[in-house]
């Protein structure tokens, strides 16, 4: 991008901004080096970064890196082989602790950029363990920081201890005449006592300063010697060791410094992140949709750098139009409206929001170039007009598709004629050369131009002549006026002046400025119109997004009752699955009869009539009642029978059915017709397979709701029990039992040796064994059937 232009622009100073939203140092320094780019990829990924940032603190505004240090300069140090010091270690670990918060926090997200960096992030909680254990908050060495370290120190404090009690001692009482104060004092890394001169024969030791008088000397009494050598020794050892601490610490984060560095720079980019969203909501910003051509529309556009109450824009360039002519009076707006669509340009291409509304939609430039203020210079013999051709003259150079030209007061500074002339020249060029450019004039000559030109339209910035201020408004479409007439009257020239100031103007230019008027008139009752219009619009909006929202409540009201209903059929089933189960495990460790079973049924009753009933109309089949006849085949549907009708009771409720050699009565309801209905009789048709399962499957439901899992036999006599038993297992098989027991208990024997010879023999029976443990052991018998 071009590097005037981001001066001329102000984008230095919205970079600052956003430099002064980071938190540390590393995003502080992404932050200036940020730059606007044309490639279309790296522009929308930095603004995915920040659409995922915002969203992201707007779920979890409390998440950031607070504590975080630069422990590049320390990683750095380690890895080259220095020693670190406490502070840089507790630089660290506190920026460990924030590694691990902002890890946490990304350990699940959704969101695919910051899901990425989150595994790049490495809280090393080893590292975290060991520095907790050796610093305290402050930086200080703790006594946990290695075996030995704790030892050392009460060594060091034991030794001072014992020479401070022996300098006390000499001093309350050996001494007392031969000091000149009693008290005990620092020379040289020593303890000594003041002595005075004159009676330095009368204390032995060694001689470690002296004051400026020469009257006293400072004396370390040779009776402390030993125990200072002592207590410095201890010292000395302390020293070793927290070097070899710190030695053995700075190895530890020199083996990590690959993780470190990859985690300083994933806080960096978060911080950075997070100041690039903390921005875009300071400003009310939004992000801009991405224009597939080189098309400009900006809605409600506000100047980052404008304060105060702030008036928004609407622009549109590149549809139907590349070229605006800017006009209206000084200080209406006209330069801010360059600055605002440039700076929201590169803004948009810098990865950031911009402050407009949504809707707005900016193209990624090749580059945007700008001459906007004054470039007059005394140092380079430059003349206002010379500056800005100097610089105009560049921008012709690089200016084609995919560019935006911004120039401030085109043509000024000149003849006016000729200026015109040459405005007029160089909007046709960049217009040939396919560039989108906006331009802001004074010149009459330039609205007639835009006006006649069709790649070309005219603006104007609105200008208050009652309050003489301007509004700030920009209206697209017509011509603005430099109102210098009016403005000159209001603020109290004579009418007669302004009256032949007037009658200067040709009658073009006369007809021009009338003509100008009754279209800006005509153009404000449009407008009021369509601000009518507008606000219908949106009321008809606001109702529409009522009746979606209802309808969407109705929908979500619906499922939370048919989700309601889910869950308690959910829940009734369970339960009778439960039942089920339960049921199940009595069958197989006890004796479960007829009204049981019926208890169970009445249960699942119970928890069917529980479940939701299913809307809609339901069809029900009905058969006709039928006259049988002897003769006729049928079918028990109950019990599974198949055979001939042989006989009718009288009113021909019930029916007797001759199946196999047996004779069954049932009830005709009972009946279905089987084919072979009009058979000749005696003549037997063999039953379908699935009529002979449907037989055995009526009797084993009939078994199975009286016949038990076991059969207790205690107190029954031997004969008795055989007899029992055999009808037992023969239930049983009809039953469909797999496993029963019988249980005799232990007595003499005879019961139990009975009971295994009876169930040996029986055809019915595959195998049998004693009980085991927790079946009953040798007083039950285990049969398979």
């Amino acid at each position: 991008m071009d590097r005037r232009s981001l001066e001329l622009l102000e984008f230095p100073a919205v970079r600052a901004r956003l430099a002064d939203a980071t938190a540390f140092p590393p995003g502080r320094r992404l932050a200036e080096a940020l730059e606007p780019s044309s490639d279309p990829v790296l522009v929308a990924r930095g603004l995915d970064e920040t659409d995922q940032a915002r969203s992201f603190l707007t779920d979890r505004p409390a998440v950031g890196i607070a504590g975080a240090h630069d422990i590049g300069s320390a990683i750095e140090r380690a890895a080259r082989g220095g020693r670190l010091d406490p502070e840089q270690f507790l630089a660290l670990a506190e920026t460990l602790d924030a590694t691990a918060r902002v890890s946490t926090a990304l350990a699940d997200e959704r969101r695919p950029l910051l899901r990425d960096l989150g595994r790049n992030l490495h809280p090393l909680p080893a590292l975290r363990s060991t520095l907790a254990r050796s610093f305290d908050p402050t930086g200080e060495m703790l006594d946990t920081a290695s075996p030995r370290l704790g030892g050392l120190r009460a060594a060091v404090r034991v030794a001072y201890d014992r020479l401070r009690r022996r300098l006390d001692s000499l001093v309350s009482s050996e001494l007392g005449g031969a000091l000149q104060e009693p008290i005990v004092t620092l020379r040289n890394g020593r303890y000594v006592v003041p002595v005075k001169a004159e009676a330095r024969s009368r204390v032995k030791g060694i001689v470690h300063d002296a004051s400026g008088s020469g009257q006293t000397l400072f004396v370390e009494p040779l009776v402390v010697v030993e125990l200072g050598n002592a207590w410095r020794e201890a010292q000395l050892a302390e020293e070793a060791e927290v070097e070899r601490i710190l030695d053995e610490l700075s190895l530890t984060v020199a083996g990590q410094a690959v993780a470190l560095r990859e985690t300083l720079d994933a806080l960096a980019r978060f911080d950075f992140w997070s100041a690039k969203a903390r921005l875009a909501g300071e400003m009310d910003a939004v992000r801009a949709e991405t224009a597939e051509r080189t098309e400009l529309v900006l809605l409600g556009a506000r100047h980052p750098g404008l304060t105060g109450r702030v008036v928004p824009i609407d622009v549109r360039l590149g549809d139907g139009y590349t070229a605006l002519v800017v006009t209206g009076p000084n200080t209406g707006g006209k330069t801010v409206t360059l600055r605002t669509l440039g700076l929201l340009a590169l803004m948009n291409q810098a990865g950031l929001h911009v402050p407009a509304d949504a809707g707005s939609r900016l193209p990624v430039f090749d580059d945007v170039f700008a001459d906007i203020g004054d470039e007059q210079s005394i140092a380079q013999s430059l003349s206002t007009f010379s500056g800005h051709l100097r610089r105009i003259v560049t921008i012709v150079e690089h200016a084609g598709p995919g560019t935006l030209v911004l120039l401030d007061e085109l043509g000024a500074g000149t003849d006016p004629t000729e200026g015109s002339a040459l405005a007029q020249a160089l909007l046709d060029h960049f217009i040939r050369a396919g560039a989108l450019v906006a331009a802001t004039t004074h010149y009459a000559e330039l609205k007639a131009y835009a006006h006649t030109t069709p790649a070309a339209r005219n603006a104007a910035v609105e200008f208050d002549l009652e309050t003489l201020s301007p509004t700030y408004r920009l209206t697209i479409g017509l011509p603005g006026g430099s109102q210098a007439f009016a403005i000159a009257e209001r603020l109290g020239l004579s009418e007669a002046i302004v009256g032949d100031a007037r009658s200067r103007l040709t009658e073009s230019q006369r007809s021009f400025e009338a003509t100008l008027a009754s279209i800006r008139e005509t153009e404000g009752a449009t407008a009021e119109a369509l601000d009518r219009a507008r606000a219908a619009e949106a009321r008809g909006a606001d109702a529409l997004r009522e009746a979606q929202e209802e309808r969407r409540r109705a929908r979500r009201e619906r499922e939370d009752v048919v989700r309601a209903a889910r869950e308690e059929a959910d829940k009734l089933v369970e339960q009778l699955r439960d039942d089920v189960r339960s049921t199940r495990r009595l069958l197989e460790r006890e004796t479960v009869t007829a009204p049981a079973l019926d208890e169970v049924m009445s249960r699942a009753d119970e928890h069917l009539a529980r479940l939701p009933a299913i809307e809609g109309p339901r069809r029900e089949l009905v058969s006709p009642p039928r006259s049988w006849r002897v003769g006729d085949r049928a079918r028990s549907r109950s019990q599974g029978w198949e055979g001939r009708v042989i006989a009718m009771e009288r009113g021909g409720k019930r029916a007797t059915l001759e199946s196999g050699g047996l004779r069954v009565t049932v009830p005709t309801d009972d009946l279905d017709a089987t084919d072979g209905g009009g058979g000749t009789p005696g003549r037997s048709a063999k039953p379908p397979a699935a009529v002979q399962a449907g037989g055995i499957a009526g009797l084993r439901l009939d078994r199975a709701k009286s016949v038990a899992s076991s059969l207790d036999l205690r107190g029954a006599r031997v004969d008795e029990a055989v007899d029992a038993l055999g009808r037992y297992l023969d239930d049983a098989s009809l039953a469909g039992l797999d496993r029963v027991t019988i249980i005799h208990g232990l007595g003499t024997g005879a019961l139990r040796d009975a009971v295994r010879f009876e169930a040996g023999n029986h055809p019915l029976v595959k195998s049998l064994r004693p009980g085991e443990r927790g079946e009953g052991g040798d007083g039950a018998t285990i049969v398979s059937l």
